[in-house]
């Protein structure tokens, strides 16, 4: 209770256009479906592919940057990274181990792998989406590890997207059928009032003099 009063007092702090577009952003977020990119080399890419989550209400983002280490483009995620969950790893077997802990099954993103064309995807299990490198893609520890592949179907000379693309296609399709389906998809309540602390934090200035401002009065 005490921390719901909290949360509540903190909001105060925010203007109710804040407060209103904050609980809209997040009655559309889900953890059912994540992203995985691997070893991206350009970082705009692996920018890009942050804001696409955001834009289509992915939380969470995987990162293993095994190979290359980078720091996000803010001015191509567009300040994404601000509400959306970044995960780091330094090896792809400890991004692929946690995430099947989680209940995540792997599916591996290659139009080079048989597996299933997008429209056909299941939408019913919880499902990370790997993202390989652009010119080699995925490692061959994540295919020999991916539970089921999918794939983009293309019909012209080219036989890849770039994987910023290729990840708004696939995360635009899989979400709005999302959506439209009775699956569980969207938050807990204990996960919307961790994210509601986190971004108000995010938002206000001063946080920690407010917070133990308001614990001194309680």
């Amino acid at each position: 209770m005490a921390d719901i009063e909290l949360l509540n007092y903190l909001e105060s702090y925010l203007t109710e256009n804040r407060r209103e577009r904050f609980r809209k952003v997040l009655a559309q977020r889900t953890k059912h479906f994540t992203v995985a990119t691997e070893d991206v080399y350009q970082l705009h890419n692996t920018s890009a592919v942050i804001r696409s989550c955001d834009i289509f209400g992915i939380q969470e983002v995987n990162i293993v940057e095994e190979i290359n280490s980078k720091r996000i483009d803010r001015e191509i995620a567009m300040g994404a990274q601000k509400w959306v969950d970044l995960n780091r790893y330094n090896t792809v077997n400890s991004c692929i181990q946690n995430l099947k802990n989680k209940g995540y099954q792997i599916v591996a993103t290659s139009p080079h792998v048989d597996g299933y064309d997008l429209v056909d995807f299941d939408i019913t299990k919880k499902s990370c989406f790997f993202f390989g490198r652009e010119t080699e893609g995925l490692s061959q520890q994540v295919i020999d590890e991916a539970d089921t592949f999918i794939k983009i179907p293309m019909f012209g000379f080219t036989e890849s997207l770039n994987i910023s693309v290729s990840a708004a296609i696939i995360l635009q399709h899989v979400t709005s059928k999302l959506r439209k389906s009775n699956l569980n998809w969207q938050l807990t309540e204990a996960e919307l009032i961790e994210k509601r602390f986190d971004w108000i934090k995010k938002t206000i200035k001063n946080y920690d003099a407010i917070v133990e401002r308001y614990k001194s009065q309680a």
